[in-house]
């Protein structure tokens, strides 16, 4: 299974606005642990163009901070599951995920719009 994080490069964070984000960690999950990681850029990619980039890249989940209204109906529109509202590592955000343990915040959003 691959799971996307939003990334902040510098910190090694989960990216806090899901739009803007310039970076993804991608990480290959298996049995329960992380065989694989890459960290990736949007692909020139913005809001609504996220998504489906992201499902082409063979992405079911996508791990994240705050979004807005139109991102949350983009990543349904792609069929991607998404576990927002996540803060700190992105590495540590993954490793709860595939263990199972990773708890999403779905009253996380941008209120900027």
């Amino acid at each position: 299974m691959k799971v996307a994080v939003t990334y902040e490069k510098e910190t090694g964070n989960v990216f806090q606005h899901f739009g803007k984000t310039e970076f993804f960690k991608i990480y290959e999950i298996a049995d329960g642990k992380i065989i694989s990681s890459q960290v990736i850029d949007n692909g020139g990619k913005g809001h609504h163009d996220l998504p489906p980039y992201l499902k082409n890249l063979g992405v079911e989940t996508l791990i994240l901070g705050n979004r807005g209204q139109g991102a949350i109906d983009a990543i349904a529109a792609s069929g991607l599951k998404e576990v927002p509202g996540i803060t700190g590592s992105a590495d540590e955000a993954a490793e709860k995920f595939a263990k199972g343990e990773l708890k999403g915040n779905f009253n996380a959003k941008c209120n900027h719009h």
